[in-house]
């Protein structure tokens, strides 16, 4: 992790930040999930939105890292 951000005097963990970056990249990939029918395949649907979502955050962070590097 980088630390923290300052954002107008408020110091936030910077996996505050990606954690909400991830949330609306989610969202995004869900809806097109949902429009494409894929949730007829998924056996626990709950179990895989958070698969899903831990997924991506460990994508946000790797782009991040690479990013500020």
């Amino acid at each position: 992790m980088i630390g923290d951000l300052d954002i107008s005097g408020v110091f936030l963990p910077t996996l505050l930040v990606l954690m909400g970056l991830t949330y609306g990249v989610y969202l995004l990939v869900h809806a097109v999930l949902t429009r494409l029918h894929f949730y007829r395949l998924v056996w626990h649907r709950a179990l895989f939105n958070v698969a899903l979502y831990a997924l991506l955050l460990g994508v946000v962070d790797s782009l991040s890292r690479y990013l500020m590097t």
